[in-house]
């Protein structure tokens, strides 16, 4: 890693301090990432006419599931894994300094949470838990682990201990936040009806091939009308990423200081979209991302507000993502 990069990731404190930042780093990937460097030279891009990053390209999230996307000389401590579909490949990112992702989860939950020592904390994520390498579970843990409460944890087939520990804490007044995967909290929802007033319910995305894929607004009607209420919370995150943003509802999402969203034209890869409030690909920059690659254009369809906020609508389908095809090939 280039030296004194690291520090400057986590004090961003303004628009200025995030383009030098990410302008270096985009430097030091294009000189020290392979994956990247090769991706850039495709493309015949010349590393010193980028002067801004929205002259940055943004590689194709896919090429993680089929090269090793590392920056820099050292190895891998830590490979975190898509959980996949059947019959498709999964991805993989190679994690060479654990401690910036615990640094990057922690400092984006205080940022937007407080103290996680604050909370009593469930994890609701039945296809996870049984997944070593998976970065959801690692986030987790290390959240349940700063809680200090051993009262949390994670909940997979003992829903009924998660019932009546919820019942419990409210009695208590205890804060609650409970996350879970789409599916399993729909299913909860749906089979229990539980009064979770109060409780900061979290989703985080996906059914997994577990039930019918809808859209968020309707899940979270769902699930507002069944635990009894008003917001329902977001987590977004990928396996590809070491930053996450947050949703306290309406699903619109925030992202920590380091991590910046772009939204890319759909019918060229290379092209921004400047207006809020239109649909494209979301492009992601994540700083703490600095040994992998810290520039993702994603599968995932979104918008941006005004003030910075997002949507994320959903993904490109096998004919809309060409453009990223197109970028890989």
């Amino acid at each position: 890693m280039k030296p004194g990069i690291k520090d400057m990731i986590f004090d961003i404190a303004d628009q200025e301090s995030f383009h030098d930042t990410a302008m270096k780093i985009f430097e030091y990937q294009a000189e020290n990432n392979i994956v990247y460097s090769d991706f850039l030279k495709g493309l015949k891009v010349e590393k010193k006419d980028i002067k801004k990053i929205e002259e940055i390209p943004f590689l194709p999230v896919e090429l993680f599931k089929n090269h090793k996307i590392i920056t820099g000389i050292q190895s891998p401590v830590k490979i975190f894994e898509s959980s996949g579909t059947i019959g498709k490949s999964i991805s993989r990112h190679y994690v060479t300094d654990t401690s910036l992702y615990e640094e990057s989860f922690s400092k984006a939950f205080r940022l937007f949470y407080g103290e996680p020592s604050e909370y009593i904390i469930a994890a609701l994520l039945p296809s996870y838990r049984e997944r070593e390498n998976s970065s959801l579970v690692y986030m987790m843990n290390g959240l349940i682990r700063q809680s200090g409460n051993p009262a949390g944890g994670f909940f997979i087939d003992n829903t009924d201990e998660l019932l009546s520990g919820i019942k419990k804490w409210k009695a208590e007044k205890r804060k609650i936040l409970l996350m879970g995967v789409s599916f399993a909290l729909l299913d909860l929802a749906e089979k229990e009806s539980p009064d979770f007033s109060g409780v900061i319910v979290m989703e985080t995305g996906g059914m997994k091939g577990r039930r019918k894929e809808i859209i968020r607004a309707e899940m979270h009607s769902i699930l507002k009308e069944k635990f009894n209420i008003t917001e329902v919370h977001s987590e977004y995150g990928m396996t590809e990423l070491l930053s996450q943003a947050y949703s306290k509802g309406e699903g619109l999402f925030y992202s920590p200081p380091w991590m910046k969203i772009l939204i890319r034209d759909p019918q060229d890869p290379l092209s921004l979209l400047d207006e809020p409030y239109k649909t494209g690909g979301i492009n992601i920059l994540d700083l703490a991302n600095i040994n992998s690659c810290s520039f993702i254009a994603t599968g995932d369809l979104g918008k941006m507000h005004e003030d910075d906020g997002f949507e994320v609508l959903g993904r490109f389908d096998n004919s809309d993502i060409r453009g990223c095809n197109l970028l890989i090939e």
